[in-house]
Order: C-alpha cells, then sequence, then structure tokens
C-alpha cells in the first residue's frame, strides 16, 4: 500500500465522526473505535461459515460481518436500522437521544460500515432493517447469524429473537453484554437489571444465565459457548473516571472475565427442532 493510498485511508476514516468498533481497515489504518474486539472475537464460539449464507444482525459498523467473510462465508448480508430515530427511544429520551446521536455520531448512521467495507474492499450487503423487521420474506433465510451487543438496547429482546429464529436455519451465536455481579450471585437463576430510562439506552441488562433463557425461550438450544469474557474499550470511549469504586469495578471485571472492559457472555445455538 502506497504512503498516498494510506494517507487517503486515514483521511476516510477521520471523516466519520463516530466509530462504534476498532479494526483494522488497510494496513497500519485502525478505526478509533469505542469498543476493541480484536483481542476475544477470535475465541468466540463461531460456528464453521466457510461456503455458507450468512447473516449479522445490528452490524453497526461491520466488525462480526467482515469477520464473517474473512472466514469464507459464501455470501454475507449485514443489518441494521437507517436513522438514529429508529432506535428503541424510551419515550421521555426520544427527541434528545435521537438529536445526540446526530450531534455525536453525524446525520448519516452507518458511514462507518461504508468507509470500512469500502477499504477493505469487501463485498458484504448492507441491508436497512430492524430486527423486528427479520423474515424469510423479507430477507430470505440463512445457514449462520450473528449478533452482538444488541439485545440490551432492545424494548423487546424477545420478539427480536423469534424474528431471527424465523431466518435461521443453522447456527445463531449471541455475543451480549451480562451484569457481571448478577451472573456471579445468580450462576443458575436467570435475572435482568431493568432500566428502561437511562441515557445509554439500556432497557434490560442480563446476567449469564438469563442470556441463555432468553435463547432458549426464543426456540434456540444452546449447543456451546457460555464463558465471561470483557470487551476492552476502545480509543474513542471516554476515560472512566477513577475512584474506589470503579477500581474495584475494574480488578472484579479482570478477575472473572480477564479484562476490565464490558462484560460479555457468547452462546453459539441452533433452533430447537
Amino acid at each position: 500500500m502506497s504512503a498516498a493510498d494510506t494517507a487517503a485511508a486515514r483521511q476516510a476514516v477521520a471523516s466519520n465522526k463516530l466509530w462504534y468498533h476498532t479494526m483494522e481497515v488497510a494496513p497500519g489504518v485502525v478505526t478509533p473505535g469505542w469498543f476493541d474486539l480484536r483481542g476475544i472475537i477470535a475465541g468466540l464460539p463461531w460456528p464453521d461459515v466457510e461456503g455458507k449464507r450468512c447473516l449479522d444482525v445490528g452490524t453497526y459498523d461491520g466488525m462480526l460481518a467482515f469477520e464473517l467473510e474473512r472466514r469464507g462465508a459464501a455470501e454475507v448480508v449485514a443489518t441494521d436500522i437507517a436513522d438514529h430515530e429508529l432506535w428503541d427511544w424510551p419515550p421521555r429520551l426520544r427527541a434528545q437521544g435521537a438529536e445526540f446521536l446526530r450531534e455525536a455520531a453525524g446525520e448519516e448512521k452507518g458511514r462507518g460500515f461504508q468507509i470500512a467495507a469500502e477499504l477493505l474492499g469487501s463485498r458484504v450487503e448492507r441491508r436497512f432493517s430492524s430486527v423486528y423487521e427479520l423474515s424469510p420474506e423479507a430477507v430470505g433465510e440463512f445457514d449462520v447469524v450473528t449478533c452482538g451487543s444488541l439485545l440490551l438496547h432492545l424494548r423487546d429482546p424477545l420478539r427480536a429473537l423469534a424474528a431471527i429464529r424465523s431466518v435461521c436455519r443453522g447456527e445463531f451465536m449471541s455475543c451480549e453484554q451480562v451484569d457481571l455481579g448478577l451472573s456471579l450471585r445468580h450462576r443458575r437463576r436467570a435475572v435482568l437489571a431493568f432500566d428502561g430510562t437511562n441515557h445509554l439506552l439500556q432497557w434490560a441488562v442480563p446476567n449469564a444465565a438469563a442470556h441463555r433463557s432468553m435463547l432458549e425461550a426464543a426456540g434456540f438450544d444452546v449447543i456451546a459457548g457460555g464463558e465471561l469474557y470483557g470487551e476492552d474499550f476502545g480509543p474513542a470511549h471516554r476515560a472512566v473516571r477513577r475512584s474506589p469504586r470503579s477500581l474495584a469495578v475494574a480488578a472484579a471485571r479482570r478477575i472473572f472475565t480477564g479484562s476490565t472492559g464490558v462484560p460479555h457472555h457468547a452462546l453459539l445455538s441452533r433452533p430447537a427442532i
């Protein structure tokens, strides 16, 4: 890659106001994302995707979609909502939340995906669609479906999982943020930390047992995965204010997930017969 090409790639990356994923999109060119999955992506419970038709739901900048392609998928479709107003905003936050995201992330949602796909030379097909709108009639069926860090942002995660199940004819890998304290205190009991009013748009954060139960309630059989892991913060994430509590939280996360980042839980499943 020439110096001019590298400079152009860096300029393209810089033109996007907000990156969610930290990923290398050209040799030596890394997006300044809020979260960095590069250290954990290889350890997720991936199914065999080679030669298969795959779907990534709630793709944002596309890291899981591009990984499906890199692993040899024959076709990858990546879906996400088309506008900031289409998030599941609580009524109290709808107007100010959408306006905040337009200011923070730019008017054009999904610009990061477009830039990354062009720089990577990717053939992933992006479609604008809510997870709730997934159906065989709308997008067809897929051998493998992935979804990362989306369910906690949804008002109706079970309805979303039912829609995913309707288009999944093989394996479904769900990677979700979990509440570490609830996961440790209630290892077998499904518990959710519900809010529905906070500015982070987190309706409910499950513990690990609840994540599994949600998949089972939606008609999936879990076949692999289940270890807690941490999703590291990327360079764009605001620094966490140091305090006795934040230091204690970071220490607990490192002990139980191997990272001071956000606790996550990944499961590989397939539709129950």
